[in-house]
């Protein structure tokens, strides 16, 4: 089916979207599809999976946008400079392109569940599995864009936005490692875009409504989380992908180059509700 194609403002632009393969990440690259923005997607998926990340990729094509893909692990150094090479090298193959990265979105949902403490040492976060979700949930935000900026991508007009979650500031049960990288990831945030402001370059977070994703499917106690979102939600519903990825949209214009350094949340009006 031919598209009419996309001529708004972000059109012709490149997105980078890591954790592009299920819920916000994959909801907003097919949004910005939408848009006429061609998609580089960083996804850790087995075999099981991959027929969500193949339609995912196939819509996006189907809007006359390119999708390039990468199956790895993000926070792994040799595999983020493979990708930033790659992006670098489409991005110069056509000088009438924009030579930047417009959108750069952190959705990355790889970490341990477990209680900090317990009476069966066994049942208890160790060392390795708590620095590993600060890695990758938190602290590769700061190794991308710090790619990106060396690698000339990250310039005036481009947005970075992380995805955070009500669980930086709250507690729940065997939530403690990733509401740590939640606060830590905010905290990323105000300090990039203090460093990035002089480039133009604006730093948000997105912080999301309780939206029933693979990741939430996780948490042990999902079907609390979605029943009281469900209920308590003063909008009458819970938050989608689809909401979180308007959203990105609507923030990725030109028009919002003084915005910089928040967590801004887009959940209906969820967290205010909840106290």
């Amino acid at each position: 089916m031919s598209m009419k194609p996309a001529t708004g403002a972000l059109s012709g632009h490149f997105a980078l979207i890591l954790g592009a393969s299920s819920g916000f990440g994959g909801a907003t690259a097919v949004e910005l599809a939408r848009q006429g923005m061609h998609i580089f997607g960083v996804h850790l998926d087995r075999r099981a999976t991959m027929p969500n990340v193949e339609r995912i990729v196939s819509e996006i094509r189907s809007l006359g946008q390119e999708a390039h893909y990468f199956n790895m692990n993000a926070a792994d150094p040799e595999k983020r400079t493979e990708v930033v090479r790659a992006l670098r090298e489409r991005v110069e193959s056509d000088p009438t392109a924009p030579q930047q990265v417009k959108v750069l979105l952190h959705s990355l949902a790889f970490g341990t569940l477990k209680s900090f403490v317990s009476e069966d040492p066994k049942d208890q976060i160790t060392q390795a599995q708590l620095e590993m979700t600060l890695d990758v949930m938190a602290n590769s935000l700061i190794y991308w864009c710090q790619d990106l900026f060396q690698a000339g991508l990250l310039t005036q007009g481009s947005r970075v936005y992380a995805m955070t979650s009500a669980g930086s500031s709250r507690v729940l049960a065997t939530y403690g490692a990733v509401s740590a990288a939640k606060a830590a990831l905010e905290s990323h945030v105000r300090q990039l875009s203090m460093e990035l402001a002089h480039k133009g370059v604006t730093v948000n977070a997105i912080r999301a409504g309780v939206t029933d994703t693979p990741a939430l499917r996780r948490i042990p106690v999902h079907d609390y989380l979605i029943g009281r979102a469900s209920t308590s939600n003063p909008s009458g519903r819970m938050t989608t992908p689809e909401d979180i990825a308007r959203a990105i949209v609507a923030l990725a214009q030109d028009g919002t180059y003084w915005m910089t350094g928040n967590v801004l949340g887009v959940d209906g009006g969820e967290d205010a509700a909840s106290w």
